[in-house]
């Protein structure tokens, strides 16, 4: 169920298997003593940071009974709500400081202003700085509430400064049987896309609901599984990148059109008319938020990539250990199997270990196909390049 399908008078029915942490968010918002001024909810890709976020929001904006409140800031559009989620590849210094300027009003409407930032791990150390201050002196009645997937991924002076609450991992077989009801495929398919997706929530029901999408991933897999020399990791780690970059474009390329349809309605220009020189700055300004978003949408689809291939050698290394009773890719157990037995565990070790540093890399910008074509010739070879 999404956020904007809760009940209104219920904004945590929206929220999935986190019964530990709805308890303790309902309580804060319910008891001024138990409320800290800033929240950081961890939890892995997919446990459901936003969507408590979001419920948390509504139970602190809108008074028990205000329907009207909870749609709005479920929807997003509450005057006491700003949220924050970044399509780029980090987020920009200037939109911290919109937030900080922000969580200086009062509220127009409710009791609180909530300042909420999905992907706080994507801030830059200049840009958390920018935050601090309002972390350090918060504002009366507003209350900050930031997602990451780990604490980690925070500076320790901004993890000083709020209060941690970390969601627990659902099991596989709770997946499945939640994207089967949502979705009505056979529960087979949402086991095997909860089990693919390492139960990650929206990637499972995309996998179950998207049978390209799981032709995508079977095809780079066993991709991976036949490189055994440097021409085949060139060759695989360029249909990788093609493959991520062609789903990139499918992804962004309507929402671009229509964003810049929207734009030149909105500043009077007709459709198939001259855009006047007056306001080529406004669109050549969304024109490059909408480059730097295909950025991000390709690094996202090739970090799902290395998020695969870690699952595929991590269950070659619970082989090598005798522990392969709970493997993701039992597709490919025979497969794994084999390299399991030629491999040392040292070798599968420096595989992963190689997989995770690419993961990193690709963070800082390097250039995608130099980074998987290294990696690659590591898993063909066993040795870093």
């Amino acid at each position: 169920m999404s956020a904007l399908a809760a009940p209104v008078d219920a904004p945590w029915d929206a929220v999935w298997g986190q019964e530990e942490a709805v308890r303790s968010l309902r309580a804060a918002a319910e008891d001024p003593a138990m409320l800290a001024h800033a929240w950081l909810i961890v939890g892995p890709p997919g446990s459901g940071r936003s969507t408590l976020a979001r419920a948390f929001a509504a139970a602190l904006i809108a008074e028990p009974g205000d329907d009207a409140a909870m749609h709005q800031v479920l929807a997003g559009t509450h005057p006491d709500l700003t949220a924050l989620r970044t399509e780029q590849v980090v987020i920009r210094i200037d939109e911290a400081r919109r937030l900080v300027e922000r969580a200086y009003f009062a509220p127009s409407l409710s009791r609180h202003r909530v300042i909420v930032v999905e992907d706080a791990d994507r801030m830059t150390e200049r840009t958390s700085n920018v935050l601090l201050k309002a972390l350090e002196e918060p504002p009366e009645h507003t209350v900050w509430v930031l997602c990451a997937p780990s604490d980690a991924d925070l500076l320790p002076t901004i993890r000083s400064r709020v209060r941690v609450l970390r969601l627990r991992e659902p099991d596989v077989d709770d997946v499945a049987a939640l994207i089967a009801q949502r979705t009505g495929v056979p529960l087979d398919v949402a086991e095997q896309s909860a089990r693919h997706a390492q139960r990650h929530i929206g990637m499972a029901q995309r996998l179950a609901t998207d049978a390209d999408a799981r032709a995508r991933r079977a095809e780079t897999v066993e991709a991976v599984l036949r490189v055994r020399g440097i021409s085949d990791a060139v060759e695989v780690a360029g249909s990788v990148v093609r493959v991520a970059t062609d789903d990139a474009k499918a992804l962004t390329a309507q929402r671009d059109e229509e964003e810049r349809a929207a734009l030149l309605r909105t500043l009077g220009v007709v459709p198939g008319a001259a855009v006047p020189p007056a306001v080529r700055g406004q669109l050549s300004a969304l024109e490059d938020d909408q480059k730097r978003r295909a950025t991000r949408s390709l690094r996202d689809g090739i970090d799902r990539v290395l998020t695969d291939l870690q699952s595929l050698y991590r269950d070659v290394v619970v082989i090598q250990f005798g522990r392969d009773a709970d493997l993701i890719n039992r597709e490919y157990e025979q497969d794994l199997r084999a390299i399991a037995s030629d491999w040392t565990p040292e070798r599968t070790l420096v595989v992963l270990d190689r997989i995770a540093e690419t993961r990193r890399n690709l963070e800082q910008n390097v250039a995608p196909l130099l980074a998987l074509e290294s990696m690659l010739i590591t898993v063909a070879t066993g040795t870093t390049p």
